[in-house]
């Protein structure tokens, strides 16, 4: 029987042809050792059936329950159950680092229910609600297919009302309001309303990720770099939350100065934030150097797995990591693909970090953000 599914831990397919750039980087930091978030990547076979039928592989939906199953007894949680559940990341990658396939869709699992269910300990509300109104945004947006900015709009909106600069200001109840709005906007958009059983939000989630790979966007990219990539795969895992304080966080670092080459340690990091905040602007990021003081431990593993990153590929790697309550987790690496816009200087210590190049503008930024940091994504 043909096989579509693989452990982040298993020896299959080692090559970004079959599992991706982000499966096959995942599954190499796996290897090495590194904090990789558990979970499995459905390969590209799997997608080239869909592009050539319009279905999954009808073995498809057997093997990721399988392996599904082996993530939730090693992470001790259920997808699906209200108390304390099993949340997970849904991320494609093609076989080179493609612009204009789906983004990354977090926090799947959550629903009506299991909000309260992770809400229930004390200081999670907001957290909890924050988590859901992410992920009805980048599902609306992603997999249902309704307008980003249209959330956007909301946002705005709201925190017009309420006087603050973004959403991270806003309380649980404001949260719990936006979430509801999203919903009924989705319901307005698209006609259907926003799924609440987990097992079908991971299967919209991987069936748009195939779809996107025939995208208006993703062809013509692949078009511009004649690009030949046979599919996409999408990687699932356990979620890593850097929303959960101010000891969480999420960032970018790159082994190597973009411009020089120089090895070291550089990029930067948000504190109280998910990987999206970091990329979107919605607050400014500090200096890499920061981690150090805020989590040292965090700080000293990062360090150690961009050296030993460096050591593997002999090339620049750009990474993106979570920090959740002082414990690091690798989420990517890019190796040697792509140019950041820019970068902070090199970390020989916190102290004598230098400051970050300076933000450009996007035009396509909604009027009243900021304009997003000058890091790859």
């Amino acid at each position: 029987m043909q096989r579509y599914v693989y452990d982040l831990t298993e020896d299959g397919p080692d090559t970004a042809a079959s599992l991706g750039d982000k499966g096959a980087g995942l599954a190499e930091m796996t290897r090495m050792g590194l904090p990789v978030p558990p979970g499995f990547t459905v390969t590209t076979e799997a997608c080239r059936v869909f592009l050539a039928t319009g279905e999954p592989p009808v073995e498809l939906a057997g093997q990721m329950a399988e392996n599904l199953a082996v993530l939730e007894q090693r992470v001790g949680k259920r997808l699906g159950q209200v108390n304390n559940p099993l949340l997970l990341s849904v991320r494609p990658g093609a076989g080179s680092s493609t612009p204009g396939g789906m983004e990354t869709v977090l926090d799947v699992g959550l629903n009506d229910l299991s909000v309260l269910g992770l809400g229930v300990a004390p200081g999670n509300e907001r957290f909890a609600w924050d988590s859901y109104r992410r992920l009805v945004r980048m599902f609306g947006s992603t997999v249902m297919g309704v307008d980003d900015s249209l959330f956007e709009e909301v946002i705005l909106r709201i925190e017009r009302h309420h006087a603050v600069a973004d959403e991270g200001r806003l309380d649980a109840v404001d949260l719990i309001r936006l979430v509801e709005t999203f919903k009924d906007l989705i319901a307005e958009r698209t006609g259907g309303e926003f799924p609440q059983d987990p097992a079908e939000q991971l299967r919209l989630a991987v069936v748009a990720a195939f779809a996107s790979w025939n995208g208006e966007r993703a062809r013509l990219h692949r078009r511009r770099g004649h690009l030949l990539d046979p599919g996409i795969a999408v990687s699932v895992q356990s979620m890593v939350f850097g929303n959960l304080g101010p000891d969480s966080g999420s960032g970018v670092a790159f082994t190597r100065d973009p411009a020089t080459g120089r090895r070291g340690v550089y990029g930067r990091y948000l504190p109280n934030a998910q990987g999206e905040d970091v990329v979107d602007g919605i607050r400014d990021t500090v200096p890499l150097g920061r981690l150090a003081e805020l989590a040292p431990g965090a700080y000293a593993r990062l360090h150690d797995c961009m050296e030993r990153l460096e050591d593997r590929y002999d090339d620049r790697c750009d990474i993106e990591f979570t920090v959740e309550r002082g414990t690091l987790w690798m989420l990517q690496t890019d190796v040697g693909k792509r140019r950041p816009q820019g970068a902070s200087a090199p970390l020989t210590s916190p102290s004598t970090e230098a400051s970050a190049s300076a933000q450009e503008g996007r035009s396509s930024e909604p009027a009243g953000r900021k304009p997003p940091p000058t890091i790859g994504r």
